[in-house]
């Protein structure tokens, strides 16, 4: 998906919210468990109940893959069933040595057809520019998370500069690809730091985990991390997987989806004057 078709879906359902898709099997309700594939059947429920809210959804690597290859399969089904019609994202947190990447990038976006990956910087321009050369497909890089080890390196003051790791990350990384390709992980919990974040990448979109379980605050992100074209894809993913661990777990999904797409939708209006 391009960054116009993206930009559209938001104004379209004015909503943009992601989902995340960090299924448990332990955490899948009883009456799913005699299915042949408890996590895949969870997860096309929670789809089905809630797509009409939101414009992508994230689908978490480790879940899937800690259920050893029967977990690829449902990953790969789950993508499958979303369909072309959202924003699919790989959380895989992946990045590596230039050739090991190029592999990584062929694996999410031709095989099993993501429209995005989340990257780890760490190792540098040649880890990272592998994902930048396919068409309508994004990087989204690790900036400022959401975890409270982010402080352990994220925060640190670089000498030569006096800037943060963080806004070194932002400022460096911006230089590698466009914001038709690159996007950057920004964390909802810390809002303090989005109007110095839309200073440095004014366009790029954010992608801003912390919403819902880990407390972040919506509109202390909306505040300076909405631009012209929105910006932003929030996600939640605890808060409305798991709003009900009984047989309603889809319409309590739904109920906490709609509930942050009414508030994504009242900050809208209240930003863009013409919807």
């Amino acid at each position: 998906m391009n960054r116009a078709a993206l930009i559209a879906e938001i104004f379209r359902k004015k909503s943009f919210l992601c989902i995340g898709l960090d299924t448990e099997l332990s955490k899948v309700p009883a009456h799913l468990q005699k299915e042949s594939d408890p996590v895949y059947e969870f997860n096309c429920r929670i789809i089905d109940a809630t797509r009409h809210l939101c414009v992508a959804y994230k689908p978490n690597l480790a879940f899937y893959e800690a259920l050893g290859p029967q977990g690829w399969q449902t990953f790969a089904r789950t993508v499958e069933y979303i369909g072309k019609e959202h924003f699919i994202i790989a959380d895989a947190k992946r990045g590596d040595i230039g050739n090991t990447s190029k592999k990584y990038a062929e694996a999410f976006f031709r095989i099993l057809n993501c429209d995005a990956v989340t990257i780890a910087p760490y190792m540098g321009k040649d880890s990272v520019a592998p994902f930048l050369e396919f068409r309508e497909k994004w990087a989204i890089v690790l900036a400022l998370t959401s975890n409270q080890g982010s402080a352990d390196f994220q925060t640190d003051r670089q000498e030569s500069t006096g800037e943060e790791l963080w806004e070194k990350v932002l400022r460096v990384v911006q230089t590698w690809g466009t914001t038709e390709n690159l996007m950057f992980v920004t964390g909802a919990t810390h809002p303090q730091a989005f109007e110095k974040i839309r200073s440095i990448v004014p366009d790029h979109f954010l992608l801003v985990p912390g919403v819902g379980a880990q407390g972040g605050d919506l509109h202390a992100i909306c505040k300076h991390g909405l631009n012209d074209d929105c910006g932003l894809l929030v996600n939640a993913s605890r808060s409305i997987l798991y709003a009900s661990d009984g047989e309603d777990f889809a319409e309590r999904a739904h109920e906490e989806a709609l509930r942050l797409q009414v508030e994504m939708k009242n900050i809208m209006k209240e930003r863009y004057t013409d919807m």
